[in-house]
């Protein structure tokens, strides 16, 4: 079984003349015609002629590449966004302030509950990243 590669014009504008797999000097299972429409040669699967520029295989992988880069950046910004605004929360709330409503115990003594607003806030900043339709329920 042979394949012939057709000639075809390299990266550097020049002509190749085509030829047939597998070459003398090739192995002899590579018989088939792979690469791309200006890079050629012969291979061993039937699947690896790609009728692309050699150079329009890398632009698409640069893109892919930028791209996923852009979206972990995005994504980075607004997971430290989330925290150092969870952060300024705790650190700028008012303290001491009478909620008008103690707790009484039996015996008529007067004693608060300890303030409870890093775990609340940790645990809706957990919630937030593993179930994002939290933010969207009224509270």
């Amino acid at each position: 079984m042979n394949a012939d590669c057709a000639g075809y014009y390299s990266t550097e504008n020049v002509f190749v003349s085509g030829f047939t797999c597998p070459k003398t000097d090739n192995d002899a299972r590579a018989i088939f015609c792979c690469g791309f429409s200006d890079v050629k040669y012969c291979c061993d699967d039937p699947n690896s002629f790609f009728p692309y520029e050699y150079g329009y295989m890398w632009w698409l992988s640069l893109g892919a590449l930028v791209g996923l880069s852009i979206a972990a950046v995005v994504l980075l910004a607004f997971i430290i966004t989330v925290c150092v605004l969870c952060y300024l929360f705790i650190a700028t709330k008012p303290r001491g302030l009478d909620n008008g409503l103690p707790l009484r115990l039996g015996n008529n003594s007067r004693k608060k509950l300890p303030k409870l607003e890093r775990v609340v806030c940790v645990t809706f900043l957990f919630k937030l990243l593993f179930d994002p339709s939290v933010a969207l329920q009224k509270t």
